[in-house]
């Protein structure tokens, strides 16, 4: 990898973790460059705008990690139901990339940054609907497998399921405990054992 390369990297790597754990509308350029140890021109150089940081952020950052945790799991899942809940029980129990007080961090973008800029509302509906689609197609591929009732309806799962995650995660900042994963998870047991 280039110096240049590097640096954006770097860049990009560091403004993730001040934003993660403060925000991003309470994260400035300068906090970042001050964090980096970059200059102000080296920071520009990469990026024009903060704006264009962030959505760099969500493209580079948070979209492999996103498809690598959320999305590739299901594509090859025979139970899809077993596979939702065990992939949401290790993001939320076992993961040690996202905290319990910081929350999830695409969940922390929609809130903070879809209502004011609708190319950060459009990268995470991306993302949100990559992730609806492989919990869909999961779903479809056990009702054909009559792992399920034949009257299950794959996107309500799927909506369901998503909701809940992102409640629960914000839940769990409020609470700053995990307490409460395990009362959703346990429910979405429940529920997920109502339709075999």
């Amino acid at each position: 990898m280039k110096k240049s390369q590097e640096t954006r990297l770097h860049i990009l790597q560091t403004a993730f973790n001040l934003i993660y754990t403060k925000g991003y509308q309470t994260t400035s350029v300068d906090e970042i460059i001050a964090k980096t140890k970059v200059t102000k021109g080296a920071f520009y150089y990469h990026f024009k705008t903060k704006d264009e940081m962030g959505l760099a952020i969500l493209n580079e950052l948070l979209r492999p990690n996103f498809s690598a945790n959320f999305i590739e799991p299901l594509k090859s899942s025979e139970n899809a139901l077993e596979k939702i809940y065990d992939l949401v029980y290790h993001i939320l129990m076992e993961d040690s990339f996202m905290t319990v007080e910081s929350g999830c961090p695409a969940s922390n973008f929609t809130q903070e940054m879809a209502p004011w800029n609708m190319e950060f509302t459009k990268t995470l509906n991306e993302l949100s609907k990559q992730w609806e689609q492989a919990i869909t197609e999961a779903v479809e591929r056990s009702k054909k497998n009559g792992l399920l009732k034949p009257e299950v309806d794959p996107r309500e799962i799927a909506v369901l399921v998503m909701s809940g995650y992102w409640g629960v995660r914000n839940l769990g900042k409020l609470e700053n405990s995990k307490e409460v994963y395990l009362v959703f998870l346990n429910g979405l047991k429940t529920y997920f054992n109502s339709l075999k």
